[in-house]
């Protein structure tokens, strides 16, 4: 039996990311008037109607209506047909304090919650990323650059999900494309066969390697005939119901907390990257071909209360002797971790869409650690 592994993506106008985007935009919002803002923002959105909820404290002042409704435009939501465009749509806020229960514990520079964390890197691509996820990610962001910026496929909207199945070879290593499923969002009236025509020669041969397509790579592009009816108007969406997405496409673990809309004292967020920035750096320094990190804290509690390192066999030194290296060159503490990587600043939004990682913009993607692991 072939050695299968699937990753899927969804794109900045699937309705949960469009409700991610938002509540990164108001964090951003937020930490660039007051960089101690503390932010843990809700968004749903539906047919003709945007609810933002959630809790904040901080001393900024910010226009949340403007935010929403400009976040909602410039994913391309900009159209009446759609039945939820950033013009009109209904927008709804409930925000109020956060807890002060929850605040003495951050005041003292404790984690925000409780938890375990999880970082994972891989020598599958050149990013450190698992192969099926990356191209899942890259798909759809080639996509939305056709959409935006160019006229070679006129009818695409904004709603589009991307799924990549990789074959690997008994050593475990990529070998071929097996399956690509992409549903993009179209205007009425397309026909599919232009559709599936137009992905194949504008979109996934600029995209994937034509070394891992061969005659028996499967296609499913629109499997379901037709998609006209997308975004919110078609599917309800929510912050944080695409954590898998955000982080390795099914690939390592994951704590179960999502990311978009919390300010980086909430370790959900903050130690997550901190644990895919030792992870990748460990692979850096040619300690391991592969590895996962966890992380674990307990609420109002500076240091973190265990370290694991897994390198799943493939590491240079016990991984025990890893996690204690771990503990002695990475500040692991949430003050450590938001100095390292400058995380009261507004940088969120872009990680919104397209993955929190394997992207080189975002610090805790850089191999800055290499020569301190060696």
């Amino acid at each position: 039996m072939k050695n299968l592994f699937t990753s899927e993506s969804v794109s900045e106008g699937h309705p949960d990311k469009v409700a991610d985007q938002i509540s990164d935009s108001i964090l951003d919002a937020l930490l660039a008037e007051d960089s101690e803002s503390r932010v843990a923002v809700e968004t749903l959105v539906t047919t003709g109607l945007a609810v933002v909820s959630g809790e904040v404290t901080t001393d900024a002042y910010i226009d949340v209506q403007e935010i929403v409704r400009n976040t909602i435009n410039n994913i391309g939501y900009n159209k009446a047909s759609y039945r939820f465009d950033g013009d009109s749509c209904g927008v709804l806020t409930t925000i109020h304090s956060q807890s002060q229960d929850i605040a003495q514990g951050v005041d003292r520079n404790g984690a925000g919650d409780q938890g375990m964390m999880f970082g994972y890197a891989t020598r599958e691509t050149p990013q450190f990323m698992p192969m099926p996820l990356q191209f899942s990610h890259s798909l759809l962001k080639e996509l939305a650059r056709i959409r935006k910026e160019t006229d070679v496929m006129p009818y695409l909207g904004p709603d589009s999900k991307s799924q990549v199945t990789i074959e690997y070879d008994d050593n475990g290593q990529p070998s071929r494309i097996h399956t690509i499923v992409l549903s993009t969002q179209h205007d009425d009236g397309i026909e599919q066969d232009q559709i599936k025509a137009d992905i194949k020669k504008h979109l996934i041969g600029n995209v994937i390697p034509a070394e891992l397509i061969d005659d028996d790579t499967i296609y499913h592009i629109n499997p379901t005939g037709i998609f006209v009816i997308g975004g919110p108007h078609g599917d309800t969406g929510l912050t944080g119901r695409k954590i898998i997405v955000d982080t390795y496409g099914g690939r390592g673990a994951h704590g179960g907390g999502a990311f978009s809309g919390k300010d980086p004292s909430k370790v959900d967020r903050s130690a997550a990257y901190a644990a895919r920035h030792i992870a990748k750096n460990i692979l850096g320094a040619e300690l391991a071909d592969e590895c996962q990190v966890q992380l674990a804290y307990a609420i109002g509690v500076v240091e973190p209360v265990s370290i694991n390192v897994d390198t799943f066999g493939t590491g240079k030194m016990s991984d025990t002797e890893l996690a204690a290296k771990v503990a002695n060159t990475f500040d692991c503490t949430p003050q450590g971790i938001i100095d390292r990587f400058g995380l009261k600043n507004p940088i969120y939004k872009q990680t919104a869409a397209y993955g929190h990682f394997g992207r080189d913009e975002f610090p805790w993607e850089q191999l800055d650690y290499v020569s301190k692991l060696t």
